[in-house]
């Protein structure tokens, strides 16, 4: 077996270009564009000054990317995190261009990301911190331009502070900037679930074209933030077998089922998975290899690497978080017939929601949760037989099929549009 450098491995921005190369070389795709979708189109490094309640000023280092703005303004996340580098937020920006290239709907892909410790610090200093961070990208960010969403440690509130800096500084109430905000000032109905809900809708596509059997099919999910427990809870509603959750620091195994919405309200009151009487303490690296038929890594980066790949156990593979598989780890997972559902499709009903949330605010007019769940699960359905046929024509795993798809798309965009200079 060829040796992997695991750090290379584990770059996010070294495992998305492995990816796009390979796709661009399967579509024969010209070296002018190749270059031109290759790399992002903006990379923005601001240093933010914060006054600390304690009165000392400390500087904080925060980024954002705009990888592509062919197809429509740039869309992505934003996160705090002690670890954020500019590599991360490349390949986040990136894989937010494909991932709207493959559900076609007209953005491009950008990402953003601040270094701190959110844990550490005051509602008051991340407020302060979110405010002065919007300010510096001012001109950079609007609904035409790039509109951010919530991401690692970001939420609806700080959705809310970007929007009232933004529109304090346009002197007018600009709810369009961001997604994932509060309903009342402009959030979509559905937007919180739609991630756990677009991977349910991809899983379901999935079993039928496997021919497994809705309520025999077992499935393990790691993470239980937004979108793990939202996946959890959303597939026991629908009659699957949830036996393995875990989080960081433990998980929980139960061979006949947990019950989801006792382990919700159980984390409700205690903050933690961890001391749940319906389940056995398991160890998180361990039950990730458990068998079972359907995985679903929605927490991070970089969990199936080369080193465990091939201890996988699973049917179905569901990438509900960004990037939680390694390059390496792609062509082992492949040789065992894993049918992956990649991040680009599988988590895509977040930004497909986001785009729901962003056209309602430009209309002011607002949709249902019926309304907002049935135009999700056509795009959805769309977006994944699109993607499978794909695979099935160019004898590609699914994948490569999903990059070749969002490249073509992208790609055919700018060729129509033409090289302006």
């Amino acid at each position: 077996m060829k040796t992997v450098d695991l750090e290379q491995e584990t770059n996010p921005w070294e495992a998305q270009a492995a990816r796009f190369d390979l796709a661009a070389h399967k579509l024969n795709l010209d070296e002018g564009l190749w270059k031109v979708l290759r790399s992002p189109s903006r990379e923005i490094i601001v240093h933010i000054p914060v006054m600390m309640d304690d009165g000392h000023l400390e500087v904080f280092t925060g980024f954002r990317v705009q990888h592509s703005i062919a197809r429509g303004p740039a869309k992505g996340g934003l996160r705090y995190a002690p670890d954020v580098n500019l590599d991360e937020v490349r390949a986040l920006a990136s894989w937010m261009t494909w991932k709207c290239a493959v559900v076609n709907i007209p953005f491009g892909g950008a990402k953003g990301g601040i270094i701190c410790d959110p844990h550490k610090m005051s509602m008051g200093e991340l407020e302060r911190m979110t405010r002065r961070y919007t300010a510096e990208l001012f001109e950079f960010i609007g609904p035409e331009k790039d509109v951010p969403a919530p991401d690692v440690n970001t939420n609806e509130q700080t959705m809310a502070w970007i929007m009232d800096t933004y529109s304090m500084h346009m002197r007018q109430t600009v709810t369009a900037v961001v997604t994932g905000k509060p309903i009342n000032i402009g959030g979509s109905r559905g937007r919180r679930e739609a991630t756990g809900r677009g991977v349910l809708i991809v899983c379901e596509q999935a079993i039928k074209k496997l021919g497994l059997n809705r309520e025999t099919t077992r499935v393990i999910i790691q993470g239980f933030g937004n979108v793990g427990s939202n996946a959890a809870r959303l597939m026991a509603e629908a009659g699957y077998k949830v036996i393995g959750i875990l989080e960081v620091g433990g998980g929980l195994y139960n061979k006949n089922g947990i019950d989801v919405e006792s382990l919700w309200e159980f984390r409700q009151r205690n903050g933690t998975i961890h001391g749940f009487p319906g389940a056995d303490k398991y160890d998180p690296a361990e039950l990730l290899l458990v068998d079972c038929d359907i995985l679903i890594p929605a927490a991070t980066e970089n969990q199936i690497t080369s080193q465990n790949a091939d201890r996988v156990k699973c049917k179905i593979l569901a990438e509900g978080a960004n990037g939680p598989t390694t390059a390496a780890a792609d062509d082992i997972l492949s040789d065992k017939k894993v049918f992956v559902i990649p991040d680009i499709l599988a988590n895509a009903g977040g930004v497909t929601t986001s785009y729901f949330e962003w056209v309602q605010d430009r209309q002011g007019y607002f949709w249902k949760e019926s309304v907002v769940n049935e135009h999700l699960e056509d795009i959805m359905i769309t977006a994944f037989d699109d993607v499978v046929r794909y695979a099935e024509t160019h004898g590609v795993n699914n994948r490569i099929a999903a990059y070749m798809l969002a490249i073509d798309r992208v790609a055919y965009t700018i060729r129509q549009r033409g090289i302006y200079a």
